[in-house]
């Protein structure tokens, strides 16, 4: 028999739900380096306790 997933499990599979989409979409549009390559950064800013990413520099 099958066990009821909790609410917590439900929610952190609603965000892997969006993490392989957000990853697929990174792979059709610069590939597979350019996808792990950010998710790398994102885990590092996580890791460091930053609330967000640094700013990307402007275009001129």
């Amino acid at each position: 028999m099958a066990e009821k997933l909790s609410a917590e499990e439900l929610s952190k599979d609603r965000y892997f739900e969006k993490l392989a989409g957000i990853s697929a979409e990174m792979i059709d549009e610069h590939g597979k380096d350019f996808a792990m390559g950010a998710l790398v950064l994102a885990a590092q800013w996580i890791a460091r306790g930053e609330t967000k990413p640094p700013t990307a520099p402007v275009e001129h």
